[in-house]
């Protein structure tokens, strides 16, 4: 270090300060820390150089500060360095310049310049830089560190804006959003005004021969966009690089050399008075190797907030794209290529997943078709209730939000609510009276039989009177018709209350008094043997107050409420998903502890399941006629739910949302002769 010090003694620094003191002091500074860090260079400019490249270029370096002529330049140190940069001598007067300041004349020109004034021939800034080393050799290293540093941050920077890019690529989940979020990411990065989205579309045999024209933005102008295919055709610069895999920049989109396989449509230009200069198309190339889409970026800008609203603007602030900004777009390309594989491969799990619980589904309903339908209304009742409310704004609901994953995760437990129905025997997933067939038959034909019997005896009776007193007791014989009458009528009367009482009831009601009396009577065989019309089990079968189940058949289908508890907990679900299990395992259980299969009170059950319990009754209620009950009019359900809310079964709050909101009639078209109130 001290060998440069000597050496930089005998440069020449121009003006009073040209001295080692100042050579020393730049090299100091240039090596201070960030907090310590001071400017080395000042450079006041004349106006006609205003928002040119060279200055902004000089803008970003470290230790350089711009001035405007006539500004108030800062405060510096005696060892500050100067420079006054003009477009022409008569821009400033040469008086007025400090004799420590160097001045430079920008641009060509063959007038004579002021004494120590220097000409930069190029608005660049390495032209300028030269020209400073030249003037002052001690700034080579300061302008190296410099923009070392510069370039350093702004590595920094982009780095930090891929892995921004990245994390929300790969955590988009909507796929247009995805689409849209590509562009605007990739136009940010680049510079540019405007930009499209192709994605290649798959073959089934060979390789692919369409692209989805599926995404444009533009800064400057609001341009129509409707989702296009279009063949791939290596005339065009999207089909060209879909095809070849090439990356292909353009300087000016006018000038495409003859030569070139591709075109440039200028069309679409003048139809929405628009002028594409400069442009980079890419391949979105996915770790195999494969091209799934094509990013087209139009327009790469001087200066990115920039508008390009006349021709003009585009002359003035179009400018190619350079190496540094097509890798970082190659690099954006691949990261978009992998975001839009996983996001497809992340929809077709999604559509696996639905035909898989469609199925599911399905296949509950076949095994009682009467169903059928159930479930998938059950869920459409229950996410529209959830989103009801999450619009409540005050309330007791007014806390509750879902969001989009929450209203799927809502959606699959109740479509899955009734899945471990599958575990129940099917007669008495079926039962549709409180008998079944066979056993009804059974009691069918035991009246049948005393029937039988009754005129068996009526008849030996008659035989008898007529071979111990003849034909002539006319009175006799009519008494014992009435008897036998009587006899049928009262069997007949058993017959129709025993078919009364098999009928199963909504809400539990029932006077079995006449039941119970047909229990007590026998009938007696031509063995002389008395039997039962009723045994007790069928008693108390016929005596059920509400529905069709005894109460074995209906510990059997409750515990379909844990066979889907368990079912769902061997589904390896996601984190967003997690909760389907517990929402499903409650959907039977009441406010006030009275539900199953857990007996779970009003704060052990989650807001989910009770909004499934309020849908669930609902459609159980209202639904197109089944074998074990009517439909009941959507008013009539209502006020059972009503009932059920009195009862402490049922959330108020979400009975009464059901109601206002008429969420209920989002399912009346769906159920076959049931109309809306």
């Amino acid at each position: 270090m001290g060998r440069a010090i000597q050496d930089l003694g005998s440069c020449h620094f121009g003006g009073g300060h040209g001295t080692l003191d100042t050579a020393i002091a730049v090299l100091q500074n240039a090596r201070m820390s960030d907090p310590e860090r001071r400017s080395f260079l000042s450079i006041t400019y004349g106006p006609s150089l205003e928002g040119t490249e060279l200055l902004r270029n000089l803008s970003l370096l470290e230790g350089v500060c711009l001035v405007p002529l006539g500004g108030t330049p800062p405060e510096v140190s005696e060892d500050h360095l100067r420079v006054a940069l003009v477009s022409a001598p008569g821009e400033v007067d040469p008086a007025s310049i400090p004799p420590e300041c160097a001045v430079f004349v920008v641009g060509p020109g063959d007038e004579t310049l002021p004494t120590g004034w220097m000409r930069l021939p190029e608005r660049t800034f390495d032209a300028f830089s030269r020209l400073l080393v030249q003037r002052w050799p001690a700034l080579a290293m300061t302008l190296a560190m410099s923009r070392l540093r510069q370039d350093f941050e702004s590595q920094a920077l982009i780095l930090d804006q891929l892995t921004e890019v990245s994390l929300a690529l790969s955590s988009e989940r909507n796929y247009q959003r995805l689409l849209e979020l590509i562009l605007s990411r990739a136009l940010l990065l680049a510079g540019c005004d405007a930009g499209s989205l192709y994605l290649v579309i798959p073959e089934e045999d060979g390789p692919p021969t369409r692209l989805l024209f599926a995404a444009v933005q533009n800064d400057s102008a609001d341009l129509p966009f409707e989702e296009t295919e279009l063949y791939i055709s290596t005339s065009s610069l999207a089909g060209y690089v879909a095809t070849t895999g090439e990356t292909v920049a353009i300087d000016d989109s006018y000038h495409i050399p003859p030569s070139a396989p591709y075109r440039f449509n200028r069309a679409y230009d003048e139809e929405v008075g628009y002028r594409t200069k400069s442009q980079l198309v890419i391949p979105m190339t996915n770790q195999k190797d494969e091209i799934t889409g094509v990013l087209q970026l139009i327009n790469r800008k001087r200066n990115p907030a920039a508008r390009l609203t006349a021709p003009e603007d585009v002359e003035r602030e179009v400018i190619p794209f350079d190496q540094t900004s097509t890798r970082l777009m190659r690099t954006v390309g691949s990261l978009a290529a992998v975001a839009i594989d996983n996001n497809r491969l992340y929809q077709s799990i999604e559509r696996l997943f639905e035909g898989f619980v469609k199925a599911s589904v399905t296949a509950i309903e076949q095994r009682d078709p009467t169903t059928s339908g159930h479930s998938f209304r059950v869920a459409i009742l229950t996410v529209d209730l959830a989103e009801a409310v999450d619009r409540t704004p005050f309330g007791p609901l007014a806390p509750f939000a879902f969001s989009g994953e929450q209203l799927r995760e809502l959606r699959y437990a109740s479509l899955l609510h009734d899945f471990g129905k599958v575990g129940v025997r099917e007669h008495v997933l079926v039962k549709a009276k409180k008998l079944y067939p066979h056993e009804l038959e059974r009691i069918l034909t035991r009246l049948e039989m005393a029937s039988l019997y009754a005129e068996r005896e009526i008849l030996l009776r008659k035989v008898d009177l007529l071979m111990h007193k003849g034909p002539g007791d006319e009175a006799a014989l009519a008494e014992l018709d009435q008897d036998l009458s009587k006899a049928l009528r009262e069997l007949e009367g058993f017959k129709e209350v025993i078919l009364r009482s098999d009928e199963p009831t909504v809400l539990p009601e029932g006077d079995f008094t006449a039941l119970h009396a047909i229990g007590a009577a026998t009938f007696r065989d031509g063995a002389g043997c008395d039997h039962a019309l009723l045994r007790p089990e069928e008693v108390q079968v016929l005596s059920i107050r509400k529905g069709s189940l005894s109460e074995e058949e209906r510990v059997e289908i409750e515990s379909h409420v844990t066979h889907t508890f368990e079912f769902l907990k061997k589904i390896p679900w996601t984190t967003e998903l997690k909760s389907v299990p517990g929402i499903a395992y409650g959907h039977h259980e009441k406010l006030n502890g009275r539900g199953y299969p857990r007996r779970l009170t009003a704060d052990g059950i989650p807001i989910q399941s009770r909004m499934m319990t309020v849908s669930d009754i609902f459609d159980a209620l209202s639904a197109a006629d089944r074998p074990y009950k009517k439909a009941l009019p959507p008013e009539r359900a209502l006020d059972i739910l009503k009932l059920e809310v009195n009862d402490g079964m049922l959330d108020r709050n979400l009975v009464d949302l059901f109601i206002e909101a008429k969420v209920f009639e989002k399912t009346l078209h769906l159920r076959a002769g049931v109309r809306a109130t």
